[in-house]
């Protein structure tokens, strides 16, 4: 039987499963083929499809980090920032008054109010999931000027910088000293990660992200999302992390808006002269017609 097909056996009678020698007889049993040649195509679509996604979304497609921050920037310098972290990091790290005991009940009024602040909004804070033993937490916060998102203790650690250079907008991030909480039995290996990824809201012209593995320069996801990764070990020890990238002053929304209304603008156009044209030239049949009466 070739590999390409698989041979499916019915049976009509159960009396010829088997026969004193206990076997099949098989020469009375009918098969019927059935090609599997299309299946195999689409997997191998699919997987290709997988491997494309994969290629195109860059490596931290399937990254899980022990601390994470999110920064959803827009160009008038406000931001919506998302960190999702064990709740032993953000002890270790951050220095938050939690219980990093898995059993224990978190306490997520205690977390917003960790991170609320004169600059801050508070939006949510989750119930916590489990990864490797560890309890996880997500806080989602909205800043004006992300240049004050330090004034909230727990970003105290950092610079957050957003000034305009000529017809550039220039971001910078730089992470200094942790916390340095010492955190019993979190069950670290020394692979977690952490990493600060910013969501920029136009083209970018420059970026300084390095890949972890060889510090090769990294590139950009989905056209303008960065992600510098760091060590947990390395964040734990106080090892700086600079981030910084350079980008157009125009957001690629209003962008596509301008060029949205243009190109609408231009279609309308070419309608009216469609329909002027076509009026204009039914006026001159009539006045031919009318002058050859």
């Amino acid at each position: 039987m070739r590999i390409s097909e698989l041979r499916i056996l019915r049976f009509s009678n159960p009396q010829i499963l088997t026969s004193s020698n206990s076997h099949i007889l098989t020469s009375q049993i009918p098969a019927v083929s059935i090609s599997l040649r299309p299946v195999r195509l689409w997997t191998a679509l699919a997987l290709a499809g997988l491997l494309v996604a994969s290629s195109a979304c860059g490596r931290t497609l399937l990254r899980q980090y022990e601390y994470e921050e999110e920064v959803f920037l827009a160009v008038d310098g406000s931001a919506t920032v998302i960190v999702n972290a064990s709740v032993p990091a953000l002890v270790a790290l951050r220095g938050l008054d939690l219980d990093p005991n898995p059993r224990s009940r978190l306490d997520r009024r205690r977390v917003a109010d960790a991170y609320a602040s004169p600059a801050t909004r508070v939006l949510r804070v989750s119930r916590p999931w489990r990864r490797d033993g560890r309890r996880f937490v997500q806080i989602r916060l909205e800043v004006d000027d992300v240049r004050r998102l330090a004034e909230a203790a727990p970003f105290a650690w950092a610079t957050y910088r957003f000034d305009r250079v000529g017809e550039e907008l220039t971001y910078r991030q730089t992470l200094g000293p942790s916390a340095g909480v010492r955190v019993e039995h979190a069950g670290w290996t020394g692979s977690e990660l952490v990493a600060v990824r910013v969501h920029l809201p136009s083209r970018i012209r420059y970026h300084n992200v390095r890949r972890l593995e060889d510090r090769q320069p990294g590139h950009a996801e989905r056209g303008n999302i960065l992600t510098w990764e760091q060590r947990l070990s390395d964040r734990l020890d106080g090892a700086p992390l600079h981030a910084e990238a350079r980008i157009e002053s125009t957001s690629i929304l209003s962008a596509t808006l301008w060029i949205f209304a243009i190109a609408t603008v231009a279609a309308l156009s070419v309608v009216g002269g469609l329909i002027w044209w076509t009026v204009r030239k039914d006026r001159v049949k009539r006045r031919r017609a009318a002058i050859g009466h």
